[in-house]
C-alpha cells in the first residue's frame, strides 16, 4: 500500500466517527479530537482533520454549531448533530457493514489457501 492510500484510509471515516460521537452528546472540537484519540484503536486523524471535517459536516447540514461564551475561559464552538447528520450516520453504517463483509470474505478465503507461507500471525 502506498503512503498516499494509507493517508486516504486514515481519514476516510473521520466524518462517521465524528457523527457517532456527536449522536450521544454535543462536543467542541478539541474534545472530539481527544475522544477520537482515546477511543478509536487506530486513529490517525490530527486536529486539522477534525476541524476540517466539522466544517464540511456543518456546510452540508449534518451538524450545527453554537458558541459557549458563559463558561470560564475562552469561548468554545460546540457542535450538535442534526437530522441530516443522523441520516448520514445510517448511510455510514450501511457502507461499513458492506465493507466489513467484504473484508471478512477476504480473510476467510485467505485462511483456506493451502500452505500459506506468506501469512504471519
Amino acid at each position: 500500500m502506498t503512503g498516499k492510500s494509507k493517508k486516504g484510509q486514515a481519514y476516510r471515516y473521520a466524518p462517521a466517527f465524528i457523527l457517532l460521537f456527536l449522536s450521544t452528546e454535543n462536543m467542541y472540537g478539541a474534545a472530539l479530537y481527544n475522544k477520537m484519540q482515546m477511543e478509536i484503536p487506530f486513529c490517525h486523524a490530527d486536529g486539522a482533520v477534525v476541524y476540517r471535517t466539522l466544517q464540511d459536516l456543518e456546510e452540508e447540514g449534518s451538524v450545527k454549531s453554537y458558541w459557549d461564551t458563559i463558561a470560564p475561559g475562552p469561548a468554545k464552538k460546540w457542535y450538535q448533530i442534526t437530522e441530516r447528520g443522523l441520516e448520514r450516520l445510517e448511510e455510514y453504517r450501511e457502507e461499513i457493514e458492506a465493507r466489513k463483509k467484504n473484508l471478512e470474505f477476504f480473510l476467510d478465503s485467505l485462511e483456506k489457501i493451502p500452505g500459506r507461507p506468506f501469512i504471519k500471525k
